[in-house]
């Protein structure tokens, strides 16, 4: 189950993205470009999709701020939001379209709403209940369960989407929490291990702390404990020490290259459903980034997941199993951000012809072309 493809107008930095999608996307550009904002038309629809969900919401969410901020400021004669997604689920394609916009009386309103599964349209608005009643466009009706029944594989799918980019110390500090399930910047994350189910959470500290002894010295073993008087979950490395049983420690001495990689290994232990990374590398030895790769091929490999993650590193596209075909190159233009495949980008098709690595290749046009300007900064 996986996204195929996605079509953006008038969203964020982009007035029109119209892409193919892998099995493995590697989102690439230079800062400010947009590689977050593309990500998050994937977060979009989750969080239209989602339980408790929905467009409004979505839309007031702290991170967008009204559909005045989402509407690309390169918008011309069509102003209007637009998002599609082509989706392969376990009984085919299905097509996914929704448009927006705002008025002088709402905040927004689904300009367009389109459902396909193949070539059969299952949806598509306004109808003539939308006309009869126009409050009823202030609601997708991904998001209502009374009208999603024929398409709710499609609103289950985009409900499932998981996007991680955890920040260390929020995972040391749980009390700047603010209560948010699965929180993506991790601070629920030991709270998320303290509700798996005992036997699965075990297998898989197991397996994560395996993976862990090879990037990070003398850890040992991996358990999660609960402090008696508070009830807080604690994450629990026990490293080598002369003395038995001295070396355990808590995820408040963890490393934020730890903290990092062991979130990393853990969402790829999860769900089948698609997996959002936002630059992984961070804190990361470069010999750890160039395995991210390999590791992603072997997830698909045995879970069929879906993984797209925004990157700055060189490192990360070393691995000689990359192909072109999954490489996404932002680059700003003066009509917005454009979004291209380096397969589709004839300069890189000729310099990866002519033997030069893929990560120089890329690491080439997605760098600032005035960065040498810095050094005439004077303190």
């Amino acid at each position: 189950m996986r996204f195929t493809r996605l079509r953006l107008q008038n969203w964020r930095n982009f007035r029109h993205v119209d892409v193919r999608l892998g099995e493995r996307v590697f989102i690439v550009g230079p800062n400010a470009c947009g590689k977050s904002n593309l990500l998050d038309a994937f977060r979009f629809l989750r969080d239209v999709a989602g339980p408790g969900g929905g467009l409004a919401r979505a839309i007031a969410n702290p991170a967008r701020r009204g559909v005045r901020q989402l509407r690309s400021l390169h918008a011309r004669e069509k102003s209007n939001v637009e998002i599609e997604v082509e989706v392969e689920l376990d009984d085919g394609t299905w097509t996914y379209s929704l448009g927006f916009s705002r008025d002088k009386k709402r905040e927004v309103y689904v300009e367009r709403e389109c459902v396909r599964h193949g070539d059969t349209v299952m949806l598509e608005r306004p109808d003539e209940g939308d006309r009869k009643d126009p409050e009823l466009l202030t609601q997708t009706a991904l998001e209502q369960v009374s009208r999603n029944q024929r398409f709710r594989p499609l609103a289950e799918f985009l409900a499932s989407v998981r996007y991680l980019h955890v920040v260390p110390q929020l995972v040391r500090e749980p009390d700047r929490y603010l209560g948010r399930e699965r929180d993506p910047f991790g601070g629920d994350f030991l709270e998320q291990l303290a509700r798996t189910d005992e036997r699965t959470r075990k297998a898989r500290l197991k397996k994560i702390g395996a993976a862990l002894r090879i990037a990070v010295p003398h850890l040992n073993e991996l358990k999660l404990e609960r402090d008696e008087a508070t009830g807080t979950p604690h994450l629990m490395g026990r490293y080598e020490h002369w003395r038995p049983n001295a070396g355990w420690q808590s995820e408040e001495q963890f490393s934020d290259g730890t903290l990092r990689l062991l979130a990393l290994l853990w969402s790829l232990l999860e769900a089948k459903a698609p997996l959002l990374l936002e630059e992984p590398e961070l804190s990361l030895h470069p010999e750890v980034v160039r395995r991210i790769p390999q590791m992603l091929h072997q997830l698909n490999r045995k879970r069929g997941r879906q993984v797209m993650l925004s990157s700055h590193s060189s490192d990360l596209l070393l691995d000689e199993g990359i192909g072109a075909e999954e490489v996404l190159v932002l680059q700003p233009t003066k009509d917005g951000t454009s979004a291209q495949l380096a397969a589709s980008l004839e300069p890189v098709v000729q310099m990866l012809k002519e033997g030069i690595p893929l990560a120089t290749v890329i690491a080439a046009r997605s760098a600032p072309g005035d960065a040498a300007q810095l050094l005439l900064f004077e303190p």
